[in-house]
Formats: structure tokens, sequence, C-alpha cells
């Protein structure tokens, strides 16, 4: 009982790190790309350290390095996306397109992971589409953020798909180790292609922008994915994606607390919020039911 809270526990750090993820898009000066590009390296030089100090080795097949390296490329494509949708938009808009990702894993994963594909699901999906639709007509200030941030929510359910996939009897530490690394060699190679065709005038973080990028690798990118596959081994697959469900709650929340986005909110986004998380939490009951009868 005591190693369930502990679970328990782990789970909602870090989910409550996640929800702090969306506000480095404001504290931090630089683009999205280049803060990607920080956090991928950081997390990397970062992680590379502890594997030192505790004497572990990522040893593994060339083809599953491979696998793990494409894996983090395409967490990087869906992190550039993320942080666009925010500094396009606000943050509160970034973590509502975020929900989308269980709308996208109704398609993917079928595919995939040749699984029955799921009626019930798709309906609560589209209900969350609703909602992103009410915000996206009537937000209008927001369309471009609203369009990255969809973007970002498939490329974000598509990893988590392919993750799943790969993951079975694989080592948390190694996996993580390779898609830093993947996410971060992608990253230095597509950054000088974007800025040949659009320019930036800063491409160093100034002063607090080292502080904000260290915390974001080490709590919200090291310290958060270590947790995640950790309590994910343990804990049900419902249990963590239900968990999962409350990281637009907590990102809209420190939004309002640390930014005061309130006031940049119509009606429309409340009523759009409100039928995304009608359809998160019926995708997550009929996820519980399905489970009981398994």
């Amino acid at each position: 009982m005591q190693g369930a809270k502990i679970d328990y526990l782990k789970l909602h750090i870090s989910v409550l790190l996640s929800g702090f993820t969306g506000l480095f898009a404001k504290l931090i000066s630089l683009n999205e790309v280049l803060i990607v590009w920080y956090r991928m390296f950081l997390a990397f030089l970062i992680f590379s350290g502890m594997l030192v100090f505790m004497k572990k080795r990522p040893v593994d097949s060339v083809k599953n390095i491979l696998i793990y390296c494409g894996l983090g490329a395409l967490l990087a494509l869906h992190l550039m996306f993320f942080f666009g949708s925010i500094k396009y938009s606000n943050i509160s808009v970034g973590v509502v397109c975020y929900s989308l990702v269980g709308f996208f894993t109704v398609f993917f994963e079928p595919f995939f992971k040749k699984t029955k594909f799921s009626f019930t699901e798709l309906l609560y999906s589209l209900i969350a589409v609703v909602g992103i639709w009410l915000i996206f007509n009537f937000d209008t200030n927001f369309r471009f953020g609203i369009v990255l941030g969809v973007i970002s929510a498939s490329l974000f359910a598509l990893y988590t798909v392919l993750n799943k996939i790969v993951e079975t009897g694989k080592s948390a530490r190694c996996m993580l180790f390779y898609e830093l690394l993947g996410g971060t060699i992608f990253m230095s190679l597509f950054s000088p292609l974007f800025f040949i065709f659009n320019p930036v005038s800063q491409l160093l973080p100034e002063g607090i922008d080292w502080m904000w990028l260290l915390v974001l690798a080490f709590f919200c990118t090291v310290l958060l994915y270590l947790l995640y596959i950790d309590v994910l081994k343990k804990l049900s697959a419902f249990t963590v994606s239900l968990a999962g469900n409350l990281e637009p709650v907590y990102g809209i929340l420190f939004a309002m607390i640390f930014f005061n986005e309130a006031h940049e909110l119509s009606l429309s986004f409340y009523t759009g919020l409100t039928l995304i998380l009608l359809s998160v939490f019926g995708q997550s009951f009929v996820k519980n039911k399905k489970a009981k009868h398994v």
C-alpha cells in the first residue's frame, strides 16, 4: 500500500511538471525552435552525466538505437509545434489544443497496433473537436496558434503510440538517453535550415533565460520522463491516462496565476474548454469500462 501511494505521488508530480512546461514558452525570450534545441541538448547533457554518475551504460542493438533516435526526433518536432502554438497565441490555448491527443490516438492506435477501431471513443473525441472549433471560430486572434497546437497534438499522439509499441521489455534509461540524443541531432540539423528562411536576431540565451532552460531541461524533461516511464510500468495505463487529462487544467491554472491570462479568454474559450474536458474524461470512462471487462 505504501508503495502504491509513492507511485501515485510520482504520477501526479509528473503531471504537475507537464502543466508547468507551457510557461517556459513565455518565460524564455528565444523562439520555439531554439527553446527545443537548448531543451534537448541540455537534457541530454544532464542525463548523460547522471548515467555516468550511476555507472550505467545505455547499451542496445543498432536497430533499436535508431528507432529510439527516430522517436526522439518525433518528440522534438512535437515540442516545436507545441511551443510555437503558445508563442503565437497563449499558454491556455496551447495546452487546450494538447487535449486533442486523444482524438488522434483513436485513429493512430488501431492503425499501428492492429487493434479494433472504437466508434465510442471517436464520438467522445469529436466532442473535443467541436470544442476546438468553437475557440477557433470565435477567438480569431489565436487561429494560427491553434493550427500549430493541433499539429502538435497529432505528433504527440503518434509519438505515444509508437513509443508504447517499442518500449515493451526495454530499459527506460536506455530509451530516454537515445531519444534525447535523437532529438538533439534532429534539432541540430533542422535549426540551421530553419534560420536560413527565418532569420532571428538572438541565438544565445540571455541572463535569466539560462536558468529557465536548465529548469526546463532537468525538471520538465529528464525528471518528468523518468517519473512517467517508471509509473507506466507499475500503474495501469488507464490510471496514468486519467491523471494525464489534468495536465491542460493545471496548465491553464498556472497561466492564469503567473501570467493573468484570464482577461484574454472569451466565453467561447471556456465553452470549448468544457467540451474538451467532457471529451477526455468521457474517453477515460469508456477505457475504464473496457479494462473491467478484460
